[in-house]
């Protein structure tokens, strides 16, 4: 039999992509949920990630009057939650509330990734950014510039900290920009990087505004620049990295959080998800405590996170292939 033309398997496959969703989905999900939701969270509890996870959880259980559970998986560069939740049944009961090297990065620091973040899971919405600020000590630079002119004059004699692959390149990444050498040290968290910089242990970190604005307020570091271009009202003075470097085409950098299900997952329990998850993140006193822990909630439809996650592994890839930086 002769294989069908490739232009008309495509307009068939459009035409099926188009059509409604079928009575029995619909009806799976007017029923959904009508057990315990399970959140699975690749970190301890009490990180971004965790708190996130509760904020949501919390409303979503009064809202669907149904148990939602957070389950703390953490370890192996957020690995391990992730294969708990791409092997779960897609039936929408097991979410991971993934970070950003989790559907990103992982792939390029595996040889043999352990999971594929594309055929694996089915995109909800994303839910928050957090802004990273670099700071330094208080008798380090009072400038980027000055930062930049110091590390210049003294290759390889500065070194910076973090806790996250995502904060390690955004090190590698200024190193580039700036034509600069300042080397990395690793910590094993926010927390650990932070009390580095006050112990004199590293020059400067990249660390999320909620962790080192109270220090930056009492005086125990200063702040030289953000790393995205988002106003913050309690730093209206504080300029970009590329402002401050005067580095035009330095990109935005920001540590986000997303849901995900098992792929498979009925796209009208994903809709009915991303709706609800949304209109969670909508309600001002939500949104209020949120920024207070440094997660800025942010929503997004399945389509549109699938889009940013393409964009993001992309833009990471390049990056990660230059330094050739792996975890096995």
């Amino acid at each position: 039999m002769a294989r069908p033309r490739r232009g008309l398997a495509l307009s068939l496959l459009s035409v099926l992509m188009l059509a409604p969703a079928p009575a029995w989905a619909q009806d799976e999900a007017a029923g959904f949920p009508s057990r315990a939701i399970r959140i699975v969270v690749p970190f301890p509890a009490g990180g971004p990630a965790d708190i996130m996870a509760r904020i949501i959880s919390q409303r979503m259980s009064e809202d669907f009057g149904q148990p939602v559970v957070v389950e703390n998986r953490p370890g192996a560069n957020t690995v391990i939650a992730a294969q708990v939740v791409a092997k779960a049944p897609p039936d929408g009961y097991t979410l991971l509330m993934a970070i950003d090297s989790t559907l990103t990065m992982n792939q390029y620091l595996y040889r043999v990734p352990p999971y594929d973040p594309l055929a694996d899971f089915a995109p909800i919405t994303l839910t928050a950014k957090s802004m990273s600020l670099l700071a330094v000590a208080t008798s380090g630079p009072t400038s980027v510039k000055e930062l930049i002119a110091k590390a210049k004059a003294a290759p390889g004699k500065l070194n910076y900290g973090g806790g996250t692959i995502t904060t390690q390149l955004m090190g590698v990444m200024f190193n580039k920009a700036a034509g600069i050498d300042i080397v990395y040290v690793p910590f094993k968290g926010t927390p650990e990087t932070v009390q580095g910089l006050l112990t004199g242990s590293v020059d400067l970190v990249y660390a999320a505004s909620a962790i080192v604005m109270p220090l930056a307020q009492n005086g125990q570091v200063r702040l030289l620049a953000r790393m995205d271009s988002r106003q913050h009202p309690s730093l209206p003075g504080l300029p970009t990295l590329a402002d401050a470097a005067e580095l035009p085409g330095f990109d935005d950098i920001s540590v986000w959080l997303g849901l995900v299900a098992p792929k498979g997952t009925p796209p009208a329990i994903v809709d009915k998800l991303q709706q609800k998850v949304a209109q969670i993140l909508a309600d001002p006193r939500v949104k209020e405590t949120s920024e207070r822990t440094g997660n800025y909630a942010v929503t997004s439809t399945p389509a549109e996170f699938s889009a940013f996650i393409a964009r993001e592994a992309e833009r990471w890839g390049k990056v990660l292939k230059e330094t050739n930086i792996r975890y096995d």
